[in-house]
């Protein structure tokens, strides 16, 4: 009877992934949408668009993106985490839908824990490098120079997009690091934040290579440190906090996808591999890093790793610092 039974069994599963299998194959039977929780031309917009233009060909079917903006990216979070899981609706995210969680009010962030727990890691797109940049006019060249600076003259400001944004755990770390009394500045975006800066009104600001290089360039804006513990390839001019002195202050930025929780895993498996693909094309990481960002790509587990760790370790400093959302 236990053998009979055991054999049942194997023929159950077996059905159950040949079904799987013959799914995944099937898939997708319409246009896939790919939801983006800002506007259009942010960041996130334009990486979900050069993915998915390559990505259409590749599935057999249209690939649109869908911008549904509201609450911070809340909006596109919930909008993915109450889809069916079938593989036809995607996230492609920053990590903000990480810390979100931790930073906004009790209510809004319980619902916002569950909604990132109804969604899964599928591929990490790429990884930005963040800066911290000063005003020519505060007489400063690299972040040691600042802190110094800072010590002497208590008060001197940093600007971010907005409380709770990595920019402004950035701050709160090289505050702790350097030992410093800086005020945070913050902002609606990065952009209103980047005019105060070039307009005299704050006097420093941390933001992502992509936003900043220009104003650098030009010459408005001095770069001091990028916010990680080694040089960036795409910045290999801008010194790393860890070799100016500030080993513990790292925060990265990165765009991912993500897909509704319960998604056949063989649709997952051919998503990570169709997108890694995309990924491996030149012009797609031309794109990428004319974004001034690096591309990633890699396994599912791996990703998932980021996600975690990212998760964990958000959490700690923001409770460490009592940092809310505006």
């Amino acid at each position: 009877m236990t053998r009979i039974r055991s054999r049942k069994l194997l023929t159950a599963a077996a059905l159950l992934a040949s079904c799987a299998t013959v799914f995944a194959q099937a898939w997708p039977t319409r246009p896939v949408t790919i939801v983006v929780g800002y506007p259009a031309g942010a960041g996130t917009d334009i990486i979900a668009r050069t993915v998915a233009e390559k990505l259409a060909p590749r599935l057999g079917q249209p690939v649109v993106v869908e911008n549904r903006v509201g609450a911070s990216g809340v909006v596109g979070v919930s909008t993915v985490a109450r889809a069916p899981a079938d593989g036809h609706m995607v996230l492609v995210a920053p990590n903000t839908v990480y810390i979100a969680p931790h930073v906004l009010s009790k209510g809004t962030a319980a619902e916002q824990a569950a909604m990132v727990k109804d969604l899964v890691p599928v591929v990490q797109l790429s990884t930005g490098t963040m800066v911290m940049v000063a005003t020519p006019s505060l007489g400063v060249k690299n972040a040691q120079e600042l802190a110094a600076k800072a010590r002497q003259q208590p008060g001197i400001t940093y600007a971010s997009p907005g409380s709770g944004s990595p920019m402004h755990i950035a701050g709160e770390l090289f505050k702790r690091a350097a030992k410093v009394d800086m005020n945070h500045v913050p902002y609606k975006g990065s952009a209103p934040a980047m005019t105060d800066l070039i307009g005299g009104h704050v006097q420093t600001l941390f933001g992502v290579l992509g936003s900043v290089e220009p104003h650098i360039q030009s010459g408005k804006m001095v770069p001091l440190a990028v916010v990680q513990k080694e040089r960036s390839p795409l910045a290999p001019q801008v010194p790393s906090m860890a070799e100016l002195g500030f080993p513990n202050v790292e925060t990265k930025t990165w765009y991912g996808v993500l897909a509704p929780k319960g998604t056949p895993a063989p649709v997952l498996d051919r998503l990570n591999r169709e997108i890694n693909a995309v990924l491996d094309m030149p012009d797609v990481r031309d794109r990428i890093r004319g974004m001034r960002e690096a591309p990633v790509g890699g396994s599912a587990d791996a990703f998932r790793e980021v996600t975690q760790r990212e998760f964990d370790t958000y959490g700690r400093i923001v409770k460490e610092f009592g940092i809310a959302a505006d």
